[in-house]
């Protein structure tokens, strides 16, 4: 007999009920006959909750699980929302969806559930990516819309994000009304499952050739693409959406030399040629990096499967390609558009620039270099969209991203774009290539002017119920164990976002931090490394970020100062972890 605690038994019982279809109640069943008293739990010690990234998790039965019902009823809690935040209004919402098994299935139960309620649905009629779907919201004046979507997680899930009127996801006070709402229905007879067709409005490619030309307006240096039209770019979308729209508009920005990674250009939810399709992965971009060595391209790029986020690979100074990260990629986009805008004396009409503060400092640098304001945010980029709204004509937003791959150069959508991103690293790519120099080349001139910055990633994955409660353990042991020291060097000041304050070490005193409160802890050394610790919202995992700088000298020392440093930020990983 399997055992169960009562509150999840409970659980298990209401949906072996009359009230669930006949395929949920036989999978369900199915767990139970095999005794698979650790998939049962998972599945149902919690409801799916709306983090950093929206509705995220395995796809499966049960209230932690993406399926028909808890899907079902995010959307009946989200139009329940939207009715009373918009009385007497024709409430329109615009729906898309990725390459993941299931997705198009989800999209189409979400539109459906969105139309019996009344609601006016822009129904994309094939995948496309999360940027266009933002893009979409502001294009057609929706007060709403969803993507389905689990990013770049393994195959195994599936997610829900959900955007408010300006494009962006939902960020305070929405989320947590929105998650009020869907708590309020206690039934599932209170989902309204029966579409009214008669509210669907099929969105055609049409969205797509809007979307590129808005795109094209913002070209920095056209003069330069036009000069390096036969650029070689190899491109894969890693069987997602990114092969729908990357292609179209990198053609459309005058790239002409445009090679696919076929082994990876259909979309396919299994993503048979990865494990994770990730581009922050290497193993995910190998194919991309190995056609970018066959055909002597001057930049690889790939695209995660919702195409939001985008990783490269570049050749160095011995000709051999190298994959930058996150913060390096983030840093020429910054460094590009803010020395081009300079240049073109276009830094008028209170130009900024936005980071996330677990992403490097060396953007904050550049800025600063170019008196341009900065501002920091809670990682997210539903954190830089609500910032971008909150600002909105009093300010003009340049460039921003975080360092998990995401950016967005200029104010069309509200959320990171990786073809806009592609886009832009082409031309930049093809910028500097006119002036004799590659971007590797400009990455070191960079870390000369402004400091050789390196950092490293160390993520934790904990599963289930079991590895939640090791994970919030592990913050709390930090929070109770404040390290006075990491690789042997002071820390100097603490920030603990959850708690909202920063501790001097030395004195003691503390200081307001001014951002909303998120399970973060922040350690700042003598020589200004910063370590931070940080559960991650969409994902079972905690992860560790570590930043360290030295100055650069001289070019030719920089693979030397490089590997000092790395050795640097393992030992004062080795400390915390």
């Amino acid at each position: 007999m399997i055992s169960l605690d009562q509150e999840i038994q409970a659980k298990v019982n209401q949906w072996l009920g009359s009230e669930y279809d006949e395929a949920t109640k036989t999978a369900l069943k199915k767990l139970i006959d095999n005794n698979e008293t650790t998939e049962l739990t998972d599945s149902f010690y919690k409801d799916l909750e709306f983090g950093t990234g929206g509705l995220r998790g395995i796809m499966g039965v049960g209230s932690n699980r993406m399926n028909k019902y808890t899907i079902g009823k995010a959307t009946q809690g989200l139009a329940n929302y939207l009715k009373k935040q918009f009385p007497d209004q024709q409430i329109k919402v615009a729906v898309s969806y990725d390459s993941r098994n299931n997705s198009q299935i989800f999209g189409q139960l979400v539109a459906d559930v969105f139309s019996a309620n009344g609601i006016l649905v822009y129904l994309f009629d094939e995948l496309r990516p999360t940027p266009v779907l933002s893009f979409a919201i502001r294009h057609f004046g929706c007060q709403s819309g969803v993507m389905l979507t689990a990013s770049h997680n393994p195959k195994e899930y599936n997610g829900y994000k959900a955007y408010w009127n300006d494009g962006c996801q939902l960020t305070a006070p929405h989320d947590e009304n929105v998650i009020i709402e869907v708590n309020n229905i206690q039934n599932i007879s209170e989902i309204l499952f029966q579409s009214n067709p008669e509210n669907i409005i099929s969105v055609g490619p049409e969205i797509d050739e809007i979307y590129i030309q808005e795109n094209k307006k913002l070209s920095i240096h056209p003069e330069a693409v036009q000069e390096q039209k036969d650029l070689k770019i190899v491109f894969s979308p890693i069987h997602g959406t990114g092969i729908t729209i990357v292609p179209q508009l990198l053609k459309a920005w005058g790239f002409e030399n445009v090679i696919i990674v076929d082994e990876q250009a259909t979309p396919d939810g299994n993503f048979p040629t990865v494990i994770y399709p990730n581009p922050e992965e290497e193993d995910a971009m190998a194919l991309a990096k190995k056609k970018g060595e066959e055909v002597d391209a001057d930049l690889v790029l790939a695209t995660d499967p919702d195409a939001d986020r985008v990783g490269i690979a570049i050749k160095n100074n011995k000709g051999n390609f190298q994959l930058l990260n996150g913060n390096q990629i983030g840093s020429l986009l910054v460094y590009y558009v803010l020395s081009s805008k300079k240049e073109q004396n276009q830094l008028h009409n209170n130009p900024y620039v936005v980071k996330t503060i677990v992403t490097t400092n060396l953007q904050a640098e550049i800025a600063n270099h170019f008196h341009v304001p900065y501002y920091e945010t809670l990682t997210g980029f539903k954190y830089i969209g609500e910032l971008m709204t909150k600002l909105g004509d009093s300010a003009t937003y340049l460039v921003g991203g975080e360092e998990s791959y995401g950016y967005l150069v200029g104010s069309l959508v509200r959320d990171k774009d990786a073809p806009n991103a592609c886009a832009f690293l082409a031309e930049m790519t093809a910028y500097y290539k006119s002036k004799g120099k590659s971007l590797y080349q400009v990455l070191l001139d960079i870390y000369q002017e402004f400091g050789c910055y390196q950092e490293k990633l160390v993520s934790l994955t904990k599963k289930g119920k079991a590895g939640a409660e090791e994970i919030k353990s592990m913050m709390s042991n930090l929070r109770a164990n404040l390290p006075k020291s990491l690789g042997n060097i002071a820390v100097v000041e603490v920030r603990d976002y959850e708690n909202s304050v920063a501790i001097d070490m030395a004195s003691g005193d503390k200081k307001v931090i001014d951002l909303p409160k998120s399970d973060v802890l922040q350690f700042i050394t003598i020589d200004g490394d910063v370590i931070s610790a940080r559960p991650s919202g969409t994902e079972p995992k905690i992860k560790f970020y570590c930043s360290v700088k030295a100055t650069l000298k001289d070019q030719s020392t920089y693979e030397e100062l490089q590997k000092e440093l790395s050795a640097k930020v393992d030992r004062m990983m080795a400390d915390i972890i």
